[in-house]
């Protein structure tokens, strides 16, 4: 299993996917990481650089994204259920085709 990895520069990298479940991911800088298929159910997203990532068919179900940058992410057929967007910077994000039952905070700031 994938310890923490809050605050961690992780530019770029490809973590398609990958079991991500519960992992602690806050503050991170995932600037245009690809994330594709990962599974980051129960993920700590809280403050992370999510700049331009992909995030397409992604599980982020129960996901903490509480003050995530998604300023142009693309999060097609993704999974947010019960997810906590509070304060989440979504400018320009794809929510094509995900999965939006029961997100938290998803007006604030998009």
């Amino acid at each position: 299993m994938i310890e923490g990895l809050s605050g961690q520069d992780l530019k770029t990298q490809d973590w398609s996917g990958v079991d991500l479940r519960n992992v602690n991911l806050s503050r991170a800088d995932l600037w245009r990481a690809t994330l594709t298929g990962a599974d980051l159910t129960g993920a700590n997203l809280s403050g992370a650089n999510l700049y331009r990532v992909w995030l397409n068919g992604a599980n982020l179900t129960g996901a903490n994204l509480r003050g995530a940058f998604l300023k142009g992410a693309c999060l097609r057929d993704a999974d947010l259920r019960n997810a906590d967007l509070t304060n989440a910077n979504l400018r320009g994000a794809n929510l094509e085709g995900a999965n939006l039952e029961g997100v938290i905070g998803l007006n604030s700031n998009h």
